[in-house]
């Protein structure tokens, strides 16, 4: 049985895997971007939760990245498509089914990234901070 934590982010990389862009889940950056873009699911961070007691509760502020990169002709207009098309992913249930209490993406930063031999690409790491509960923090 999986943990709530593997629960929530399956649930997260299977909303980005809705999405035209190409999701992926932990790989590397392939060799070529797909047209509609490359989104890369990072697990990231849990942080320390804070700690309620009776019932015992270890509440997180888990910090997941999303690796959002396009490539090709038009990409400062097709990096913006990539990033409302995230965040209006995100915002269709913010509880991601129930599994989670909150998610809430931040701003990218992007960066130009120059490629030998082939189209620059245009990068940006999204943060993403899940709100969640456990009863234990293995679990």
């Amino acid at each position: 049985m999986p943990t709530p934590r593997e629960t929530i982010l399956a649930a997260l990389h299977a909303r980005l895997s809705a999405l035209p862009a190409t999701a992926l889940r932990g790989d590397a950056l392939p060799e070529r971007v797909p047209p509609a873009g490359m989104l890369i699911l990072r697990d990231g961070e849990p942080g320390e939760p804070e700690v309620t007691l009776s019932p015992l509760r270890y509440h997180y502020q888990h910090r997941a990245e999303i690796e959002a990169v396009v490539q090709g002709g038009n990409r400062d207009a097709a990096f913006d498509t990539l990033c409302a098309s995230i965040g209006a992913a995100l915002a269709t249930d913010r509880t991601l089914g129930g599994l989670c209490d909150w998610d809430e993406a931040e701003a990218p930063r992007p960066v130009d990234l120059p490629v030998e031999g082939a189209a620059s690409l245009k990068a940006a790491v999204i943060p993403v901070v899940l709100h969640y509960f456990t009863a234990d923090p293995l679990t």
